[in-house]
């Protein structure tokens, strides 16, 4: 796709419908100007506006100004965007392929034109899979909609999924002297090995990074040099990077149309490039081809960096301590201390020290954290190692909550977890792992790495844990209210279900320790007391004439705020522990999909409780 017709420089028109003071004139005005100066492709997105009441109001304001334009129409190109909705003034994505027909429609309309030049998905939806919105984007283009397909705010992983679908002429990502990600996380680096044009988005930061630009003293020492201004520098700076990258800053003034003008007539000298080099480092990853900056593998025994990847729980800190006892040096942010990013100022001192063999085990979970270590340890010369701990998310939560209730002796509450994860980053709440596993970017030999090696989650027996236990799912199977409620409100509401006595007994006599689990979201919502609940357990057990351990969930629903809600397995670490039970000694009775998930997490037997307490069967231990 050629963008611009030539035009390197493109211009982003969002801020001239979503700032509080917009004027359309004013706004007109602006299009005219950049029209008459040359600059012939223009980005926007039906989502460019206020709130959903607006929508498609940048797209109708770049029309408008086109037809009061006396220039060749032709000569412009405008790509847009769906895939982003505006209730009530918010930011809210939807990639579903009904939803982006739609909106490809009314993009049309608004624009004034039969196809669009480039459609871009403006942002991944997580309620969708990517590929469904791909997929509608190349139905688009297939009807005539649409020229060309384009990806919004994607990582490298994302890119090669939609290409496995259909052709990408160019991704849209955030790149800017003071945003590096996108160089960092491979994005610009893959999209130009790959020739996809990079459509570089507040590349000069947004409106409040323009006091840093004034006031940067290599900026300000190249625009004196060039007689320009510290932002045209910043412009060439990335247009100099790759022909690929696209910058798409966004006047809203007259006089920022002509400096963006002024842009194309400023050479930077490879002097220039060494200062901003130093200034903006990651700017390497593109301008110096990777060999180049690549150490040399210094083999067994040799000076190397071992990045150790992996969800958090994965078991990083255990093969850690093991490469410690190997002498590596360990550079660990929860034991040190502040962000990943003094992790690789650490790194540096230590080098500079004297160091050879280090070892970092904090959770790299993406290509961006990754990319720092690696440049470091390759401007020093060292080659850098990953181990990928291929834990599923499964081992991965009994992992953390088994680390809770051996540091703090049980589980903490969420406002707990909030408030230890001040001074301890291996509190967190199950969301934490959740939302790693969304971001994971499993690592790739394109990233540098001397070597990549998988390990597979492994958990070995603890020959101390050696008891069994029968656990049961109170709820519904064990007892149920009286007066027909979710659970017993008070003492004299619980009944007992029949038959349980029997069979429950004949276990115990076998050697199994009785215990249950239960869920009374009711203390959350205000509507029952710990007391209350604890005394229906207690009648439950008089009932049955049996002592049964119970431990219980008092939080609501929604997003898992805490580690005792099935099917994550906080109780169940709870129980191993109190009691040292052998897992695979143990049988969990429970009902529907959430009891087994649980029970498979736990490596419990699983047994459903229709079966295991059919009047028909003759219970055996």
């Amino acid at each position: 796709m050629h963008i611009g017709h030539g035009q390197r420089l493109a211009v982003g028109c969002m801020r001239l419908s979503t700032a509080a003071d917009r004027d359309e004139d004013r706004a007109a005005a602006v299009l005219r100007a950049a029209f008459e100066a040359g600059l012939t492709f223009f980005d926007t997105a039906d989502a460019y506006c206020r709130d959903d009441r607006d929508v498609g109001h940048n797209e109708r304001l770049i029309a408008r100004a086109l037809d009061g334009w006396a220039g060749d129409r032709a000569s412009i190109q405008v790509a847009t965007k769906g895939g982003l909705t505006r209730p009530g003034g918010r930011w809210v994505a939807d990639g579903r392929a009904r939803h982006l027909r739609t909106a490809c429609e009314a993009s049309r309309r608004a624009l004034g034109v039969e196809r669009i030049h480039l459609y871009q998905l403006h942002v991944p939806d997580p309620r969708t899979p990517l590929s469904t919105s791909v997929r509608a984007l190349a139905a688009l283009r297939d009807d005539g909609q649409i020229e060309h397909v384009g990806l919004c705010n994607v990582n490298v992983r994302q890119i090669e999924e939609a290409r496995g679908i259909t052709e990408i002429a160019a991704v849209q990502v955030e790149l800017s002297p003071w945003r590096d990600e996108n160089l960092l996380n491979g994005v610009a680096e893959y999209c130009v090995a790959n020739g996809i044009p990079i459509l570089a988005h507040r590349p000069l930061g947004g409106p409040e990074r323009r006091r840093r630009a004034l006031a940067d003293p290599i900026l300000r020492q190249l625009a004196e040099r060039h007689g320009a201004t510290p932002f045209e520098i910043a412009l060439a700076w990335l247009l100099d990077l790759s022909p690929l990258v696209v910058p798409i800053p966004g006047p809203s003034r007259l006089e920022s149309v002509a400096s963006l003008a002024h842009v194309a007539g400023v050479r930077l000298s490879a002097e220039d490039h060494a200062l901003l080099d130093e200034r903006f480092p990651a700017g390497r990853i593109l301008r110096e081809p990777r060999d180049r900056r690549r150490p040399r593998d210094h083999g067994p025994g040799g000076g190397e960096v071992v990045l150790i990847a992996g969800l958090p729980g994965s078991g990083k800190s255990t093969l850690a301590q093991d490469l410690v006892g190997r002498g590596y040096v360990r550079l660990n942010r929860d034991e040190a201390g502040g962000r990943l990013a003094s992790l690789v100022a650490a790194l540096d001192r230590e080098i500079k020290a004297g160091g050879q063999r280090f070892v970092l085990d904090n959770t790299y979970t993406t290509r961006r954290s990754r990319a720092a270590v690696i440049e470091k340890a390759w401007a020093h010369d060292l080659s850098v190692r990953c181990v990928w701990l291929d834990t599923s998310l499964e081992d991965a939560q009994f992992n953390a909550a088994w680390r809770m209730v051996s540091r703090y002796g049980r589980l903490l509450g969420p406002e707990e977890i909030s408030q230890a994860a001040k001074s301890d980053p291996g509190a967190f709440a199950p969301t934490v792992q959740f939302r790693y596993r969304r971001e994971l970017e499993p690592p790739s030999a394109a990233e540098g790495f001397s070597r990549i090696e998988v390990v597979a989650f492994e958990r070995h027996p603890d020959p101390a844990l050696t008891n069994r236990a029968l656990l049961v799912w109170c709820d519904g199977i064990l007892r149920r209210s009286r007066s027909g409620q979710r659970t017993p409100s008070n003492p004299d509401d619980v009944e007992v279900l029949p038959g349980r006595a029997l069979i429950l007994r004949r276990y115990r006599d076998a050697g199994f320790r009785l215990l249950g689990l239960s869920w009374h979201p009711e203390i959350a919502q205000g509507n029952a007391s710990r007391e209350e609940v604890e005394a229906g357990h207690i009648r439950m057990q008089e009932l049955l004439g049996l002592e049964i351990d119970v431990l219980y969930c008092p939080h609501g629903g929604g997003p898992p705020a805490c580690w005792c809600r099935k099917p994550i397995p906080g109780l169940g670490v709870v129980f191993i522990q109190r009691y040292r039970l052998d897992a695979a000694r143990c049988l969990y009775v429970g009902e529907g999909g959430a009891d087994a998930v649980f029970a498979r997490r736990m490596g419990f037997r699983y047994e459903d409780a229709e079966t295991f307490f059919d009047p028909a069967r003759r219970p055996t231990a």
